[in-house]
């Protein structure tokens, strides 16, 4: 938040318009303060920048404080505001909030009262923000956590067609094996090095452990007899009664359907 706030004042009388900013500007929470003193001179300032804040007065030259209003909503600015002025009828407090006015203040107002409100507009905006960002982060893990879900399905379908029980500590060293291929191609070609370790890391057991229980899970498939179900999941004749895969040509031939699948 420090050196972030970025504030214009709109109001005829310059001495207070400078006041005010001087009084805002000690704060560590404010980037820059800039002043207006006519309508023209505000409506061109607030359409030319980014100012987190507009303070403005009703009672201004050239085009009054509700005309500004009405052009910045017409430009679609997105600016914030806060009225400070010394109309105070109900029927201007009730206009400059159906025109977007946040905080309508009447005159006089201690400075600090002033960048009170700044700081409570400041704080909500920062506030929104945050929960926007937490609420885009909870929608991306709940996304990431429906595909993980959707794939572990796959891969157990595939298991099932082929014969591999899912009572033996392979079963699912092979099916992370195979996520991890899935979400990172080039780690088939390190299995040694980096695949099995990181198994091993994640189930609190040995990489030789890992290597060796995901070999018996396939020995314990191809001894089963199912070639023809093996086959079938690929859609090709890949192997024979005689011929089994190593490790890693089957993680890497699971994990290529998976990726093909989508």
């Amino acid at each position: 938040m420090e050196n972030s706030l970025s504030i214009l004042i709109a109001d005829e009388n310059k001495d207070q318009a400078l006041s005010l900013k001087s009084f805002m500007e000690t704060d560590e929470k404010v980037k820059n303060v800039e002043t207006a003193n006519d309508g023209e001179d505000t409506l061109n300032k607030i359409i030319s920048n980014s100012f987190d804040v507009v303070i403005l007065d009703a009672v201004l030259s050239k085009l009054d404080g509700f005309e500004v209003l009405e052009e910045a909503k017409n430009q679609g600015v997105k600016t914030r505001f806060i009225m400070l002025s010394s109309l105070s009828s109900d029927t201007f407090i009730q206009k400059a909030m159906n025109l977007g006015v946040e905080y309508y203040m009447v005159k006089p107002t201690a400075e600090k009262v002033v960048f009170k409100r700044v700081l409570d507009l400041f704080e909500t905006k920062a506030v929104k923000a945050l929960e926007s960002q937490e609420t885009e982060v909870e929608n991306k893990v709940a996304v990431k956590s429906t595909r993980n879900k959707l794939l572990e399905e796959k891969i157990t379908n595939i298991f099932i067609t082929v014969g591999i029980p899912a009572h033996i500590k392979g079963y699912y060293f092979l099916r992370e094996a195979i996520k991890m291929a899935i979400e990172n191609p080039e780690v088939i070609n390190s299995i040694t090095k980096q695949l099995y370790p990181s198994i091993a890391e994640r189930f609190d057991t040995s990489a030789s452990k890992v290597e060796r229980a995901i070999r018996h899970a396939i020995e314990v498939a191809w001894n089963r007899g199912k070639i023809e179900n093996i086959n079938s999941v690929f859609g090709v004749k890949v192997y024979s009664n005689n011929e089994k895969p190593t490790n890693g040509e089957f993680i890497a031939l699971v994990a290529d359907k998976m990726l093909i699948e989508g």
